[in-house]
């Protein structure tokens, strides 16, 4: 299938950053290409979101990549990816700066990722600058467009980003040595049976060289008042190609950002128009 970029807008081309949506797309590691032929993983490895917080832990959890179905119905979807010459403090920079113009969201995937709202509050909180970095993660919604496969139709998403604390994550953790960033939200997926719920999670460790963004996708829960609740009805199952479809799409475009974030923080860092 020929791939196209998505569309953007005339005015697009005047910005400083439109070179990123012009480049070619990263190519993702072979080894993650033959892994995606095989990507499910034993219930037992995946993990559980009752003990999320294990992800501050050191060393690697048994589902650093893959996916796994969950005792309640649901599934785990799990990447890690090195960020060579980048570190927690620019993941966090980005998260923060690329809602404010779809054209950003664009450069970060330009075959899948094909638009983003917020709203007027929420774009003024992006560009206040006595606003920190990550409390511009807080309670923000971006509502994005966005292709799981190329080609396909893209899905409308809301991810409803939120402290991390809020989420039942343990604060006090965060920005030390063990977390060099995180962004969560709850999120809704829209289909044609309705919304998907799925928590989202992105944290990293700075590591030799880099740092280390390590995610997980639990499909069919909200986090409710600092409690993860599985929301789909009484023996409902979430069917297994759109998440391997998500680890694919998952792979496509942090292996890009991966690419561009050093070069785009040292251009734009203080770009917040």
């Amino acid at each position: 299938m020929e791939r196209k970029k998505v569309p953007v807008t005339k005015e697009a081309e005047n910005k400083s950053y439109y070179k990123y949506y012009l480049q070619e797309i990263a190519e993702v590691p072979e080894e993650k290409k033959e892994f995606l032929k095989k990507p499910w993983g034993k219930t037992e490895d995946g993990l559980n979101i009752h003990e999320r917080n294990k992800l501050f832990d050191p060393g690697y959890l048994p589902d650093e990549k893959g996916l796994f179905e969950t005792p309640d119905g649901g599934i785990v979807v799990s990447n890690n990816t090195f960020f060579e010459g980048s570190n927690g403090k620019m993941l966090q920079w980005w998260f923060a700066w690329h809602g404010i113009d779809p054209l950003r969201y664009a450069c970060w995937d330009c075959y899948d990722h094909y638009g983003l709202d917020i709203s007027y509050e929420d774009l003024a909180k992006l560009k206040d600058p006595n606003i920190s970095n990550p409390e511009k993660c807080y309670d923000v919604t971006h509502i994005v467009s966005e292709s799981l496969v190329i080609g396909d139709e893209p899905a409308t998403i809301y991810i409803h980003f939120k402290n991390p604390n809020a989420l039942g994550y343990q604060a006090e953790r965060i920005f030390t040595d063990e977390c060099s960033f995180m962004v969560t939200a709850n999120v809704e997926i829209k289909t044609p049976m309705g919304l998907l719920p799925v928590v989202m999670t992105h944290m990293a460790r700075d590591v030799e060289g880099g740092c280390e963004l390590r995610s997980r996708f639990w499909l069919g829960y909200n986090i409710l008042d600092g409690k993860a609740e599985y929301l789909m009805p009484g023996g409902v199952k979430i069917p297994k190609i759109p998440a391997e479809q998500l680890l694919g799409h998952n792979f496509q475009e942090f292996t890009n950002l991966a690419k561009i974030l050093p070069s785009i923080y040292t251009e734009e860092k203080d770009n917040w128009d």
